[in-house]
């Protein structure tokens, strides 16, 4: 008999409250933190208690949702212009992460018909709980996908994370290897540990464990080495952004490795649900790249490991052109190019 698994779970709406699994103190502490406030859902996408672009998507759901209900508005305008400012607000807290902006649009619109303060309160969480739910079942959808593509016998290397924790649960690119252990199916990952704010050595090498996957972590400058000596088959990631063309962004260092997949001539896959494509913009170079506190470089968990005063470049995300892609593994189905015509055909 298999044993139950542990797949760990990052976002919790009690009532009338967030209950955030906080990432940033990953493995050593699992800690929880209530966020009752529309400044501290705010603060918590900004500092990174939650990451991960469908993660961030549910909190800022909740996080309107919550902030609606807080609301002394009676007048509907009134309340309506207090939902949209807070939307706002949440907006702003990351600029890369599509989903972000995608759930509090869905978010908020499902309120718009309402003709009470008391309806609008009611559809606007309402609605965030069902994006949750619709989340879990997507990615689900993408794991059994992505099952299609990958063969459990065959090493499979991956960055940042992508997992159960980035998500509602399961993950994307890690979805596979979730079901695949629920299954009494081992595959054996290589996780980079992602580099500077090591969310796959913290995380993904974390989330797995839990969930009895057989996962090895290596540096980020170790990958093209691993592939060679390891026989690694595959690689799959997750995205924050996909543009019309296919051109993907995702964590630092994800381009580094759809480069070396053409050169070792496997499979470079991307994982992610349909939310995550930006249908509005045609190609990468409109994604709008990050850039954090050079301190993430200098230091790790507060301690210095650079000169104080040295100059830092800190993109948090690099855009993999559509070319390195050799498939988007989606909740409705898998795109291969030309990705123009099957994004089109099945996203839109």
């Amino acid at each position: 008999m298999i044993e139950p698994l542990t797949i760990p779970i990052s976002i919790t709406w009690k009532d009338h409250h967030i209950q955030l699994l906080d990432q940033r103190k990953l493995p050593a502490t699992i800690e929880y933190v209530d966020l009752k406030t529309v400044d501290q859902v705010f603060e918590a996408i900004v500092n990174m208690t939650v990451r991960g672009a469908p993660a961030i998507g549910i909190t800022a759901a909740f996080g309107l949702a919550m902030g609606a209900m807080q609301s002394t508005k009676d007048q509907l305008e009134e309340f309506q212009e207090e939902v949209l400012a807070i939307k706002e607000k949440l907006a702003s807290s990351r600029p890369t992460a599509v989903n972000l902006f995608w759930a509090l649009d869905r978010v908020s619109k499902a309120a718009e018909s309402a003709t009470s303060v008391n309806e609008a309160k009611t559809t606007l969480l309402q609605e965030a709980i069902q994006l949750q739910a619709e989340d879990e079942q997507m990615c689900r959808d993408i794991g059994e996908y992505a099952l299609e593509l990958l063969n459990s016998s065959e090493p499979v290397l991956t960055i940042c994370n992508a997992g159960s924790i980035a998500t509602a649960k399961y993950g994307t690119a890690l979805a596979p290897f979730h079901l695949a252990s629920e299954r009494g199916t081992q595959f054996e990952v290589y996780a980079c540990e992602t580099r500077p704010v090591l969310q796959g050595a913290r995380l993904t090498a974390w989330e797995l464990q839990q969930s009895g996957v057989n996962v090895t972590l290596i540096t980020d400058s170790m990958a093209a080495q691993t592939i060679r000596a390891k026989g690694i088959k595959a690689i799959i990631v997750g995205a924050d952004r996909i543009a019309s063309n296919g051109d993907t962004a995702n964590k630092i260092g994800t381009f580094n490795l759809a480069i070396l997949a053409k050169e070792f001539n496997i499979p470079f896959y991307v994982a992610a649900p349909s939310s995550t494509f930006d249908l509005t913009i045609d190609s990468g170079i409109e994604i709008p790249i990050e850039e954090r506190h050079p301190d993430e470089v200098r230091k790790i968990q507060g301690i210095s490991i650079a000169p104080e005063n040295v100059p830092v470049y800190n993109p948090a995300f690099d855009v993999t052109p559509a070319d390195y892609i050799t498939a988007i593994i989606t909740e409705k189905g898998i795109i291969k190019a030309p990705y123009i015509t099957g994004i089109n055909s099945l996203i839109s």
